[in-house]
């Protein structure tokens, strides 16, 4: 396994010369393996290794052991051994996201960090052989295709350099066995024999048939995913160019597409085309899995004979034809304006999910901030209301001569457009606008020994 390793590295020109090497050591035997025999090469090659390891305080103590455990086989060798904890469930509440996907976001985005500490040019990863199998089946199963279906990558570029999995080449009971031999005792992690996890399943019941049948499939999956990606490249470069005589125009939110000039293209093609346009518009999201169900749907519809229809698809894409025009969009809906009288006192839930309370107050108020608007007793007009911003508004400005554009307040105040359309604006019976909560406050905030009585609204966030 060694020099089939190391002819790999060698061969594919996975790591060059006097690079200096980040290793993702979870304390499993792959990672454990591959940092051996980087180890082992490193006056072949004249590298520098840093073995990075991230705690996802998923198993508690039993985590921190697996951890300690890293330091101490780094220590071993004399490998400088960077660590860090991450609480990834509080990662994965927060970002919507299952566990693996977060502990995935967390990880890789640990391993930047470390390379650009220790301006590293390669991070390495103990992939094998299994995994790519593993892979490429679930993908298939799910429907992905295209580009998609390419497994895991030996050589992509990743933060200031490139990623680099030189383990790809063997199997998991080749790895066991290096480890056996060379008295390297690995964790395991219990996890991984869960049924719950459909990785799990292909390694258990689907990849000790395939290894039955052919003991070297783990071989074959990888000469399949590296000509697919060949052809892929090519593929995708022709799509990209037919791409531009179809489109007719493009924004950051949708694509619209000329469906006459979309038939002329190659069915090859016409997938391609649709692919890259929804990875377009999901850029800047959790990427979404489009499957050759989505694919095929949105082809299907420019051979609709009605002249006009419409789908929706997930995280809220929608594909719409109308006679010769295809858009492909993720906008956001357009915000329903809104209007509600406020009761004294009472309180509204905004369409945010934010609240505007009101209140009766005696005396003379001591405390102020953006949060709170007091009016005096005696400048009230009713009725309050709450309501969305119209063209034109105008508020006069508390401290300041004249009225100013509510339009030109919320670009001042680097306001987002999207959140422009629900902001709160108070406004009283006579048509005043007498405060927008957190931005601006109007004349009628008027603080006077003499007044005893306010009306309290208070923007609440939470």
């Amino acid at each position: 396994m060694f020099e089939k390793v190391k002819k790999e590295i060698s061969d594919r020109q996975l790591i060059e010369h006097h690079s200096t090497v980040v290793v993702g050591v979870s304390g499993g035997p792959d990672s454990l393996a591959l940092l051996h025999i980087l180890y082992c090469l490193r006056h072949t090659f004249s590298l520098h290794l840093v073995a990075a390891h991230v705690d996802h305080m998923f198993r508690g103590r039993q985590s921190e052991e697996e951890m300690d455990d890293v330091k101490k086989f780094c220590q071993s060798l004399g490998i400088r051994c960077v660590t860090k904890q991450i609480d990834v469930k509080a990662y994965a509440k927060k970002e919507r996201l299952n566990k693996q996907a977060a502990a995935r976001e967390c990880r890789y985005a640990f391993f930047k960090e470390v390379m650009e500490e220790y301006d590293a040019d390669v991070l390495a990863l103990g992939h094998h052989g299994d995994d790519q199998v593993e892979t490429i089946l679930m993908k298939l199963v799910r429907g992905t295709v295209g580009k998609g279906l390419i497994g895991i990558s030996k050589k992509r570029k990743f933060g200031r350099g490139y990623l680099v999995r030189p383990l790809l080449s063997v199997t998991k009971k080749e790895i066991l066995t290096y480890c056996e031999k060379h008295g390297i005792n690995p964790r395991f992690d219990p996890s991984n024999e869960q049924d719950m996890y459909t990785r799990n399943r292909f390694r258990k019941y689907i990849l000790p048939f395939l290894k039955k049948e052919n003991p070297q499939v783990h071989q074959h999956f990888q000469y399949f995913s590296e000509i697919l990606e060949e052809d892929e490249q090519f593929l995708e470069e022709l799509a990209i160019e037919k791409m531009n005589k179809v489109m007719e125009r493009k924004t950051n939110f949708e694509v619209i597409m000329k469906v006459s000039e979309f038939k002329k293209l190659p069915p090859p093609l016409q997938r391609r085309v649709i692919h890259l346009i929804l990875n377009y518009l999901s850029k800047g999201h959790h990427s979404p899995a489009f499957s050759a169900i989505h694919i095929e749907s949105i082809k299907g519809m420019m051979y609709q004979p009605h002249p006009s229809s419409t789908m929706d698809f997930p995280l809220g894409f929608k594909a719409i034809k109308s006679y010769d025009k295809f858009t492909i969009t993720n906008k956001p809906p357009k915000p329903i304006p809104y209007e509600f009288h406020l009761k004294i006192p009472g309180e509204i839930t905004l369409p945010n999910g934010k609240k505007i309370i009101c209140e009766t107050f005696e005396g003379v108020p001591t405390y102020k901030d953006h949060h709170t608007f007091f009016l005096p007793l005696h400048l009230l007009n009713e009725p309050l209301t709450v309501r969305s911003r119209r063209a034109g508004d105008k508020i006069h400005v508390k401290g300041m001569n004249g009225s100013k554009k509510v339009k030109d307040i919320y670009i001042d105040k680097k306001v987002p457009k999207d959140e422009r359309e629900v902001w709160p604006i108070i406004e009283d019976g006579k048509g005043n606008i007498i405060w927008i909560p957190l931005l601006k406050k109007s004349i009628f905030e008027v603080f006077d020994v003499t007044n005893q009585s306010y009306i309290v609204l208070q923007y609440k966030e939470q």
